[in-house]
């Protein structure tokens, strides 16, 4: 397991504290600027923190109260830069021969697995203007394996790929990972990608770890509403606990919602809430739904938006003074239903999907 704390005033504050097993991905996500790089950094030796400690399979790379601090040559470390950082007069197998560390008689033969293992098998002795953008990123990780680490960091990896290629390199990543026995770290801004590729997200703001979980977790069961505003939760609304009928209801202006977890919450708190687009329902025209007495709001359609098969819709809900409620639903079930905008429809919120927030 890596574990890492790290405190620091300056010259860019940290107040880190995180944790990955081997075998697992671990995306720190955050606004730029937010302190990602800074943390692998520090794990890779690169740079040290006033205070803390990092401690990798059992050994300390860093502990400042011990005035412990390996250099980036004793931490087995495997590193992929943001722009890959390969060496543009070697050919792909020299670049990856440059960092093993294991007999020379095995180097051609150690090189040859590596390149086999990211699908690159054919083109050792390619350089890397002859290679494209996502050749060029598996040539890097080929190389960060090739020091055998104990703990892999990505930094960024896909920001220099189209689209297209990105969506293979996921693909790849994914089928990699399975065989990789260490635990991964991935920088990344985009929480899509982190939320397809972790087992675990760790939220970082103005160098501060907010939320570390498992990605249904943080992104739509935030601890608070700063975390919900960095994972860019799209419903975030406040309201107050009343009691009604001997049970917790979630009073919304002039609705009052049920709610199904109300633990640590008591009649009276003011809270904020939030609830994910996609567990908004809509009452269909063309079939009954069966969630219709769940939770009934109407709204007018305001917004709508199809991408790649889904539709979003942004409703003015009635009663609670133009408040805009966003939802998803696959785009077929849009144009089954006729959904244009200025039309009114009915809505249902799934009572275990609302989240509270202490205000």
């Amino acid at each position: 397991m890596l574990q890492v704390i790290l405190q620091q005033t300056r010259p860019t504050t940290l107040n880190v504290d995180l944790n990955c097993e081997k075998g697992e991905v671990l995306a720190l996500v955050g606004p730029s600027g937010a302190g990602k790089s800074s943390v692998l950094r520090c794990i890779a030796g690169l740079q040290s923190a006033q205070k803390g400690m990092i401690s990798c399979k059992g050994k300390t790379w860093f502990d400042s109260e011990a005035r412990i601090n390996q250099t980036p040559q004793q931490r087995r470390v495997g590193m992929v830069f943001q722009h890959y950082a390969l060496f543009p007069h070697l050919t792909v197998m020299e670049n990856i021969k440059l960092a093993l560390d294991i007999d020379k008689d095995l180097h051609h033969q150690h090189g040859e697995q590596l390149l086999d293992k990211v699908n690159l098998s054919g083109l050792e002795q390619r350089y890397p203007h002859q290679l494209s953008g996502g050749q060029q990123q598996r040539v890097a990780i080929a190389r960060a394996l090739a020091r055998q680490p104990e703990v892999l960091l990505l930094d960024e990896p896909f920001s220099a790929v189209d689209k297209v290629t990105r969506r293979k390199l996921y693909m790849e990543l994914n089928t990699l990972r399975r065989q990789l026995d260490m635990p991964v770290i991935l920088v990344t801004h985009d929480l899509d990608e982190a939320a397809m590729l972790a087992d675990n997200l760790c939220v970082i703001h103005q160098g501060s770890t907010l939320q570390q979980g498992r990605p249904e977790q943080v992104l739509f069961k935030p601890d608070n509403v700063a975390i919900a505003r960095q994972v860019d939760a799209r419903n975030v609304f406040t309201g107050q606990l009343v009691e009604h009928e001997n049970s917790l209801k979630l009073k919304w202006y002039d609705n009052l919602i049920d709610v199904v977890d109300t633990t640590n919450f008591s009649v009276g708190d003011n809270i904020h809430w939030t609830l994910s687009p996609s567990k908004v329902l809509l009452h269909q025209r063309v079939r009954q739904s069966r969630g219709e007495h769940e939770n009934p709001l109407v709204g007018t359609i305001s917004e709508m938006v199809s991408l790649r098969g889904i539709t979003t819709l942004i409703l003015n809900v009635e009663h609670t003074q133009e408040k805009h409620l966003q939802m998803d639903l696959p785009e077929h079930v849009a144009i089954r239903n006729q959904l244009k905008i200025g039309e009114t429809i009915s809505v249902s919120l799934l009572a275990d999907a609302i989240h509270l927030m202490q205000e």
